[in-house]
């Protein structure tokens, strides 16, 4: 973190952009706020969308109050604005032959990225080897399967069409299934082809984790439940009856 700033900062200075953008990840995350510190500047994280505004301005929309409101930020005193970006929240853009970037070779002062913490060991988490942000098809499930021993149906629909599995974070914080499989605002955010919500009521926080999916199944019981009002198709029905069917059809259609 501590060479990434320095060298963040003194690429800024040089050449001041009016707006920096990096990525929500890990090593984002860390040394970006160091960034926004040292320049005296404002910082908007984890944003969902971004646009600009008829002054220049970059308008950052993030999630706030715990996930309740979608909120858009600006930062109309201080330059750069600065903000991070979650991982697949926003679609791919069409590939454009007539753009093209410079790249600049800048020298950095050594003496500037030399770090006074280095890495002692590195110990494997087995866990996070699940990677559902790349995955193309996901079959997530949530509150409404009752318990841990119910996502046996989640794992043979995922087993049957090929796809990962996700969950909501009320499964998680239950118990019933590992945290490097949640999706939303506090846990990944997945952009699949088909991303197939069971027993998932659509809480603003899981939906700001899978929203930009090409295709969204739901299957609730509730007539009412948000995750309804995003999603392309929608099955009103018991889960336990509904999964066993969509389970066997597919399995049929793979003989």
């Amino acid at each position: 973190d501590e060479s990434y700033t320095n060298a963040m900062v003194e690429l800024i200075e040089a050449y001041r952009p009016e707006i920096v953008l990096a990525g929500a990840t890990s090593i984002g995350r860390a040394f970006i706020p160091r960034v926004a510190a040292r320049l005296k500047t404002g910082l908007t994280a984890d944003c969902t969308a971004l646009s600009i505004d008829d002054k220049g301005n970059l308008m950052q929309t993030r999630p706030a109050f715990g996930g309740n409101i979608m909120a858009t930020i600006l930062c109309t005193r201080f330059r750069p604005q600065l903000a991070t970006v979650r991982h697949k929240v926003m679609k791919e853009a069409a590939p454009n032959s007539g753009r093209g970037g410079v790249v600049i070779n800048f020298e950095i002062d050594k003496d500037k990225i030399s770090s006074r913490t280095k890495v002692l060991k590195t110990v494997e988490d087995l866990e996070e080897k699940v990677n559902i942000a790349e995955a193309d098809i996901i079959v997530s499930g949530g509150r409404g399967l009752k318990g841990r021993e119910n996502f046996r149906l989640i794992y043979e629909l995922a087993e049957t069409l090929g796809a990962a599995v996700g969950a909501s974070r009320a499964a998680v914080d239950k118990g019933w299934i590992p945290y490097s499989h949640q999706v939303g605002q506090t846990g990944k955010t997945v952009c699949p082809k088909l991303y197939i919500a069971v027993g998932i009521s659509g809480a603003i926080q899981h939906l700001v984790g899978m929203q930009s999916s090409d295709k969204i199944l739901a299957i609730n019981r509730d007539p009412h439940a948000p995750i309804f009002r995003v999603a392309d198709f929608g099955i009103v029905g018991d889960l336990f009856d509904v999964v066993p069917r969509l389970i066997e059809h597919f399995k049929n259609l793979k003989r």
